[in-house]
């Protein structure tokens, strides 16, 4: 069995470094945008990997967006030489707007960064990542925020919201300028979402409040906020899952279906583990060919517990609820 999984992994790993399609790719954090038939997918990795599919189930894999990690994010997170996490990817206005994190595990030693380009087609001749360095940064013992986990929605209004966040006080949100690069002037600065923290905990440690990777999704009049509670990152002791709250106002508050606000702990369950699967979780969300589709990534037990991607048809109920199926 030993014998079985390495060289099944091997292959896998092979198939997708020399550029040959592969199902359920290893991913953490997965992102997408659609261009010309070409879906790009942005996950966590060296230089924030890239790969690319036609059909949403064959994946290749792509140059990474940075071949160097940027001077800026070494001076600011020590230890950081190039892990690229939680990326975000939005389209606006003629541009792509790829918004990462850098981070110390398990500290809030933070920043939020931004790169943008004309195209996401590595064979265009326009085709070039210009990073536009630091949005924002978090500091242990200043903060009790985390500067990771980017997500950006723009509303009804046409103003763009960054949501972000991982353990501490929880998910935030913040205005975004015009530019889509810096914060809005002065600061606007909203709560989303927070689960209990045990008061005798250190303000440097993540605490107990295990809830990020928040994404928004406009459907209809809601907003909808998904987030992830419990634990990543732990292979088979993993026990993410998918929630969601929902509002008609995109700086919140944010509800369940019972009505408890999603500040107090609330959440309406999406998708949670099986025996294969027992951690699902950080998601994104889009409409494609009139469908919407949720990604995420899923610890498999079919493969000692390592994360693969997951895309699933996301379903809603009656009441407006969605939900996915493993």
């Amino acid at each position: 069995m030993i014998k079985k999984i390495i060289l099944t992994t091997f292959l896998v790993i092979a198939a997708v470094l020399f550029g040959s399609a592969v199902e359920m790719p290893y991913v953490h954090d997965p992102v997408v945008a659609e261009q010309d038939g070409v879906y790009y997918m942005f996950i966590t990795g060296r230089g924030i990997s890239v790969m690319s599919s036609t059909d949403l189930k064959d994946w290749k894999r792509e140059r990474p967006v940075f071949e160097e990690p940027p001077a800026w994010a070494v001076e600011a997170v020590p230890g950081y030489r190039g892990h690229t996490w939680a990326p975000d990817i939005i389209y606006r206005d003629g541009l792509y707007y790829l918004y990462y994190s850098v981070s110390a595990f398990g500290k809030n030693t933070s920043c939020i960064g931004v790169a943008v380009n004309k195209t996401l087609d590595p064979e265009s001749p326009d085709f070039e990542w210009i990073d536009h360095g630091k949005i924002l940064q978090s500091v242990p013992d200043r903060d009790m925020w985390n500067a990771i986990d980017p997500n950006i929605i723009v509303d009804d209004d046409g103003t763009p919201w960054m949501n972000f966040g991982s353990f501490w006080e929880g998910i935030k949100m913040v205005k975004l300028d015009s530019t889509m690069t810096s914060l809005a002037q002065p600061e606007k600065w909203y709560s989303l979402s927070r689960r209990p923290r045990k008061p005798e905990e250190a303000d440097a440690n993540p605490g107990s409040g295990a809830v990020e990777a928040p994404f928004i999704f406009k459907r209809g009049e809601y907003y909808y906020l998904f987030v992830s509670f419990d634990y990543c990152c732990r292979g088979a002791e993993s026990d993410y899952k998918l929630v969601v709250g929902r509002s008609k106002d995109v700086r919140g508050p944010y509800y369940d279906r019972d009505g408890v606000d999603m500040l107090d702990g609330g959440a309406e369950l999406v998708v949670e583990g099986n025996e294969r699967f027992p951690g699902v979780g950080h998601n994104s969300v889009y409409t494609f060919d009139a469908k919407d589709y949720i990604f995420f990534h899923a610890y498999d037990m079919e493969e000692n517990g390592r994360s693969r991607l997951l895309v699933r048809e996301l379903s809603w109920d009656d009441d407006g609820w969605p939900t996915a199926e493993l």
